[in-house]
């Protein structure tokens, strides 16, 4: 296990191929890259949300809840770059932890058998009504030993510092999902636009939905960024360069 460049307490443990794994594999495309050629991170966010999404149809259960992202996290692996347009990745995403009513979710991106980069994602089902719901008994025999690992919930808000700086982030109608918020691939177009060069770990944390009657504002303080609405901080993140 090790913890992300970050500072955060992400931990990215190895898998323990004695539970549920699901590989797939796609082409970085143009509308995924920025203009250096490489792969951006949102869109990275983006192969992960479907690559999760596809895995959880796969098992066969119900598909009764809507899953939301708690809180995400990536890195690039020592001495790697990120894909690049053309390159076709492959996908390999499992459950590496639960708690009473959230799922850690483990995902390694490799390219011509090289790994790249490994994220870690805390997602919660979300029932009907709009509030979360428990892991049923068949999550856990669906997705087996790896599963058992307990995670924690919890976060904490850190708040944007007086002397940061300050501009209003527009929404688009293009960024929102089926349930109204902003998509959680959206959510991390912040971090192409303050970070100064190619990032090599980031972590955000979804305190909140952004939805599209908010006046959201995106605020900066050296590597950290928060999205907020009427002063109440929604989304936060933190990044490192690489090099």
């Amino acid at each position: 296990m090790n913890v992300d460049e970050t500072g955060a307490d992400t931990i990215f443990t190895a898998r323990s191929h004695r539970g549920r794994s699901f590989t797939t594999h796609w082409p970085v495309r143009l509308a995924d890259c920025g203009s250096d050629g490489r792969l951006r991170p949102d869109g990275l966010v983006r192969y992960l949300q479907d690559v999760a999404g596809d895995d959880w149809i796969d098992t066969g259960l119900p598909q009764s809840e809507t899953w939301l992202v708690r809180h995400a996290a990536f890195r690039l692996v020592d001495g790697a770059s990120w894909p690049a347009l053309g390159d076709e990745v492959t996908l390999t995403t499992w459950c590496s932890g639960t708690g009473a009513a959230w799922a850690e979710r483990r995902t390694d991106v490799d390219v011509a058998g090289e790994r790249l980069i490994e994220s870690v994602t805390l997602w919660v089902p979300v029932g009907p009504s709009g509030r979360p719901v428990r892991l049923s008994p068949g999550f856990y025999d669906a997705y087996g030993e790896s599963a058992r690992r307990r995670v924690s919930g919890r976060v904490t808000v850190t708040p944007p510092p007086q002397q940061a700086q300050r501009r209003p982030w527009p929404l688009r109608r293009s960024d929102l999902d089926v349930v109204g918020h902003v998509n959680n691939a959206a959510l991390w177009s912040p971090l192409v636009d303050v970070a100064s060069g190619p990032v090599r770990s980031a972590r955000i944390i979804h305190h909140a939905p952004v939805s599209w009657s908010d006046e959201a504002e995106l605020v900066v303080d050296g590597a950290r960024w928060w999205l907020t609405v009427e002063q109440l901080v929604r989304v936060e993140g933190v990044y490192t360069l690489d090099g």
